[in-house]
């Protein structure tokens, strides 16, 4: 069990963003494809990666794969992979399905003949008949894209973006990922200062702050892999330890986050909390109209509301000219701003320097991305 395959999905846009934290990590035989990154580990990886992997959704562990055009055929080579090598005779193993495609398009049998392929294949190795699913979750998906099956095993459980920090919700959130993709796509580090001003329950900020201090997003919470016997304990005590001996816990961060909703900076200040970060992010109730900054160079970055609902689409358009007026007196900062409004760049006032459709759930948006001019090197600023 020296090398296994990895797969790491993601949103889609967010699929480079992905590759290049993969790579981080030292996995450096990486291939992209639409959804996701496929990558060669070791069993460590599995670790590795989720704690690490701020933008991807899940992990998944690659059982195997080959083409299937008919169900005897979808049976029979799944049936021949080796799945005792990861699940043991009292594990659970449900199956999950999608296809598109493919001849094979009825999930539902598709994924009762793969769970009945793979009950197989460990009755022949365990020498049993009937088997407890008790022990531990090794969720199986089966998807079929142009009559290619893949056959996978989640090792995360709940998705990478539950954190663990965030245990209150709010109207609208950004997704966890997809700020911490924002961020990495910003010209945003640690030595510079971050404002967003519409921060609702806090999300960019706090993940620009474990960003900054180099805190593992998954380190607060646990996965579906910890709970399985065939992967030694040991490679989590590893993982979590390396990752704490990572960390940037004395680096001092300049995070500010305001908003108008002081219910909303309320559940902020919880989450900040619960993030461990309330010594490194400030957050204040203020109209956007009103942020301001002692320092000369920084980034915006923020998710403003997107006046989906026509009722609010006036509102929403002069809080976009608020922003372009109000923006123009950081003229040295860089500003990232996610809207699904496609005309925002009329509200606002200026084109931007670079546009980059994300998706933030299933709403289409777009980043837009202005960008301020380079800070002077911290040798010159010395001086």
């Amino acid at each position: 069990m020296d090398k296994i395959q990895l797969i790491a999905t993601a949103a889609f846009g967010l699929e480079a963003i992905v590759a290049r934290e993969v790579k981080a990590l030292g996995y450096e035989k990486v291939t992209v494809e639409n959804g996701r990154v496929i990558f060669e580990a070791d069993p460590l990886g599995i670790v590795r990666a989720n704690l690490w992997l701020r933008s991807a959704d899940r992990v998944l562990l690659k059982i195997g794969s080959f083409k299937a055009t008919t169900f005897d055929e979808l049976f029979e080579k799944t049936k021949a992979l080796d799945w005792s090598q990861w699940i043991p005779k009292d594990g659970e193993f449900p199956v999950t399905g999608k296809s598109i495609n493919s001849k094979l398009f009825s999930v539902p049998d598709c994924q009762a003949i793969v769970k009945k392929a793979v009950v197989e294949s460990l009755k022949k190795d365990y020498k049993l008949s009937w088997f407890e699913e008790k022990q531990g979750m090794y969720k199986i998906e089966v998807a079929l894209l142009k009559d290619e099956a893949t056959l996978t095993i989640d090792t995360s459980g709940p998705g990478l973006h539950k954190r663990g920090y965030r245990s209150l919700t709010s109207p609208a959130p950004i997704k966890e990922t997809l700020a911490a993709a924002i961020i990495q796509l910003s010209f945003w580090d640690h030595d510079r200062a971050l404002i967003d001003p519409m921060c609702g329950s806090g999300t960019i900020l706090i993940e620009a702050g474990l960003i900054g201090k180099n805190i593992a997003p998954g380190i607060y919470r646990n996965f579906a892999a910890e709970e399985w016997t065939t992967l030694e304990k040991a490679l989590w005590n590893q993982g979590r330890r390396e990752a704490h001996d990572l960390e940037k816990k004395d680096r001092k961060l300049r995070i500010q986050g305001s908003d108008v909703d002081e219910e909303a900076l309320s559940l902020a200040r919880h989450h900040i909390d619960e993030a461990f970060l309330e010594e490194d992010i400030h957050v204040q109730k203020r109209d956007v109209g009103e942020i301001s900054s002692r320092f000369e160079y920084g980034c915006i970055i923020t998710n403003p509301p997107y006046g989906e609902r026509l009722s609010h689409k006036a509102e929403v358009e002069r809080l976009y000219k608020k922003m372009g007026r109000t923006f123009e007196n950081f003229s040295s900062w860089s500003k990232y701003i996610i809207t699904s409004k496609e005309d925002f760049e009329k509200h606002y006032g200026k084109k931007a320097d670079k546009k980059r459709k994300l998706y933030n759930g299933r709403i289409k948006t777009d980043l837009y991305q202005y960008f301020g001019p380079r800070p002077p090197r911290r040798e010159d600023r010395a001086k």
